[in-house]
């Protein structure tokens, strides 16, 4: 009887994503820019150490390749691609092999390393300014040529923009860096804000409409989450308080912007419940990483030579900083459930 019961409902999610996808068609394309939690592989074709094109990455991804993706298999933005009916998976903009038509459904220009501070991107990665100043720019410049202005134009209406990024930019560079020129904590969360600010409304002035913009997730790794306090006690965290911020500014910014839709995606709810909650969601191994051991277990430290999980699915972190492709399906669904539906 259990097993009927789970199979039922777990058919009931299935059909609710389903309903969810049918109502999302609206949605022509997908753009996404930020850090690693969305790169889907730009980072293989730039001067950059910051890379995930080697093995065991990629060891849950269809055929066990190493695409550049920072987790064992799919990212979020893959997930959400899929569950708009768009493609299964999302090519970086910078492949040199990228198809002319993958641009009519969406494409990648996050880099892993960036931040929405230009000083947080000084290792070689792809900052959000140059995302969108420059490489956004260039695919609209090829999309035009594809279609033609009109129907170019209507693509990028109807195009979801998705931006997860502000991560490094606190960690990397402002706890690390108490020399930072941005003063105090509250006021360089208003920096970033501002940046994020200026990053809608030059997509706005491109054309796009529809933008879900992430907020922080809990800041923590494998080593915080084992702690006493970690994830488990960010109530008050500077984390919530950015969070706040955002959602205060993107409701202003709406309406000062006709025709837009600013979205919140709360990625740090879906983050949090599974931190506090892992073995309940099949999470069974919580702390430490599948691949490697130690904090500077990732990118290259993350290699065929380190020890290596047997079952990535059951772990929360799959190298020293990022999730599991379990993680990332889980906030996907999430985001399915409570973001998508505010674009209708």
């Amino acid at each position: 009887m259990a097993p009927s019961i789970l199979l039922f409902l777990f058919s009931l999610v299935h059909l609710s994503n389903v309903f969810l996808t049918c109502n999302a068609s609206n949605f022509s394309s997908i753009l996404i820019f930020g850090d690693s939690l969305l790169d889907t592989g730009n980072n293989n074709y730039i001067p950059s150490f910051f890379r995930a094109n080697h093995k065991p990455y990629g060891v849950s991804f269809p055929g066990g390749t190493p695409t550049g993706r920072f987790s064992d298999g799919k990212l979020m933005s893959d997930f959400l691609a899929e569950a708009l009916g768009l493609k299964e998976t999302v090519p970086p903009f910078l492949a040199p092999d990228l198809p002319e038509s993958q641009l009519l459904t969406g494409v990648c220009f996050a880099s892993a390393g960036a931040g929405y501070d230009d000083t947080t991107s000084l290792t070689q990665v792809i900052p959000v300014t140059q995302q969108y100043q420059h490489y956004f720019k260039a695919y609209k410049e090829r999309l035009i040529r594809l279609v033609g202005k009109p129907r170019a134009a209507e693509i990028l209406a109807k195009s979801l923009v998705f931006s997860t990024s502000g991560s490094n930019d606190m960690v990397l560079n402002y706890y690390a860096n108490p020399l930072t020129i941005h003063g105090s904590t509250d006021q360089y969360q208003d920096f970033l804000i501002g940046n994020i600010e200026k990053f809608i409304k030059a997509l706005y002035a491109e054309g796009c409409r529809k933008m879900a913009i992430a907020g922080l997730p809990p800041v923590c790794n494998p080593l915080q989450i084992a702690g006493l306090l970690g994830c488990l006690s960010l109530e008050n965290s500077d984390p919530n308080v950015y969070n706040r911020k955002l959602q205060a500014m993107l409701k202003q910014l709406q309406s000062s912007l006709p025709g837009s839709r600013l979205v919140y995606a709360d990625i740090f709810t879906p983050m949090k419940e599974l931190a506090l909650n892992p073995f309940f969601h099949g999470i069974l191994l919580p702390f430490g990483t599948c691949c490697g051991d130690g904090i500077l277990a990732m990118g290259p430290a993350c290699n065929s030579l380190v020890p290596r999980c047997s079952n990535p699915s059951n772990h929360f972190f799959w190298d020293a900083v990022h999730p599991t492709e379990t993680v990332y399906r889980y906030m996907s669904d999430y985001l399915i459930r409570n973001v998508l539906p505010q674009f209708h």
